[in-house]
């Protein structure tokens, strides 16, 4: 079992004193936060860490990014004893530096598919947009991308986790696709995640 820290979009106050406490195994970041902020809570935990970008955050081109994180955009890596498939952005409304179409994320996905053909079976699809119609908002700067029904469909990962629809203090209910959870983790979540390599008959957590 492996216990993740997954956060997005909001800052959590305190939470570099807090997250001490959570004894967790592995931090994603789902995208739209400070890079200091993903770096302190890495270095306060001192575990694994990957992201993938929001479209709020600076481009990542030429490697950068947060220190001490790997990007799983566009990816497929086993990173915490978990196979994670990554697609960061959200889809296009002005010039952003991780932006796309619709169009573009499906080549984006084509590409990630062919990618984890060759890495096995995947524990979590992170990614900072949700589905088309599973979660998402009609105003153009969240609509949902279209091509991830097709990713979580052929990957079949436990969990989906994403960020970018800002709940405001309202309930985001999770969402089921085939055999996939689909969970909106604003500002952070805790779940607990049995590995696809784990032996036959074991479950994976729904924390």
């Amino acid at each position: 079992m492996v216990r993740v820290l997954v956060v997005a979009d909001e800052e959590v106050p305190g939470a570099q004193a807090r997250v001490q406490d959570l004894r967790v195994d592995l931090l994603l970041g789902a995208g739209d936060l400070p890079w200091s902020y993903l770096e302190s809570l890495a270095s306060v935990l001192g575990v694994p860490a990957a992201y993938v970008p929001g479209n709020h955050d600076p481009s990542t081109a030429g490697g950068r990014g947060p220190d001490g994180l790997v990007d799983v955009d566009g990816r497929v890596l086993m990173v915490g004893g978990l196979r994670i498939a990554g697609l960061g952005g959200c889809v296009r409304y002005n010039s952003g530096p991780h932006q796309y179409t619709q169009q573009e994320y499906d080549r984006r996905a084509r590409r990630l598919l062919k990618d984890a053909r060759r890495a096995g079976p995947v524990d979590v699809l992170l990614t900072h947009a949700p589905p088309l119609g599973l979660g998402d908002e009609p105003d153009p700067s969240h609509v949902g991308i279209s091509a991830l029904h097709g990713v979580i469909e052929t990957l079949r990962p436990t969990w989906h986790l994403h960020g970018h629809i800002h709940p405001y203090g309202m309930h985001k209910p999770d969402r089921e696709l085939g055999s996939t959870t689909i969970r909106n983790v604003i500002p952070w979540q805790v779940i607990e995640i049995d590995p696809a390599a784990a032996p036959v008959g074991a479950r994976a957590g729904r924390g």
